[in-house]
């Protein structure tokens, strides 16, 4: 998989010492990729067309971290899913990988087009193999919810935000 980014006018680092990362789930929250991956800064907001966020497990197997199932993307025409695009430098490009268990086989880093505001970008994202659905768990909802709060300001339309937090009340995020 090619990892790429997008550079701007005046932007200060260059394309092969960073990269796009679209994170639509507990990478959401800042502080927790930050943790990790101290170079992560919110690029913009996106959206994935054709994919839907569904929660599951790895081969089943519950999540020692959330006890129920995290989030992933798949592929389904009509759909959208949004997120955050970071921009990060590759020196923590293993860390990220690590964090989402590439090396265990639990997810894929896969590069797919986001759009913003006009623009298509190419951004790092990763999808679970092996999924078997599972419902997500409270604390698992708390990330998400609390990740989504500064970006609701970010999206452009109002419907959007409607359908988020609705989503979020009935559990369906």
């Amino acid at each position: 998989v090619r990892v790429s980014g997008c550079s701007e006018p005046g932007d200060s680092m260059e394309n092969n010492h960073t990269f796009l990362y679209f994170a639509y789930g507990s990478n959401l929250l800042k502080e927790r990729l930050q943790l990790k991956n101290p170079s992560a800064t919110v690029y913009c907001v996106a959206r994935l067309k054709d994919y839907k966020l569904v929660f599951g497990n790895h081969k089943g197997l519950a999540s020692d971290r959330w006890h129920g199932g995290v989030a992933t993307i798949e592929h389904s025409p009509g759909d959208e899913v949004w997120g955050v695009v970071w921009r990060m430098n590759m020196s923590d490009l293993e860390s990220l990988d690590s964090q989402e268990n590439v090396t265990l086989g639990a997810y894929s880093p896969v590069e797919l087009s986001v759009k913003t505001k006009g623009q298509e970008l190419n951004c790092r994202t990763y999808i679970m193999n092996s999924c078997v659905y599972a419902p997500p768990s409270p604390q698992y909802l708390q990330v998400r919810l609390l990740s989504m709060h500064p970006c609701l300001s970010l999206l452009q339309k109002p419907q959007t935000v409607a359908t988020l937090l609705i989503s979020v009340e009935t559990g369906c995020i």
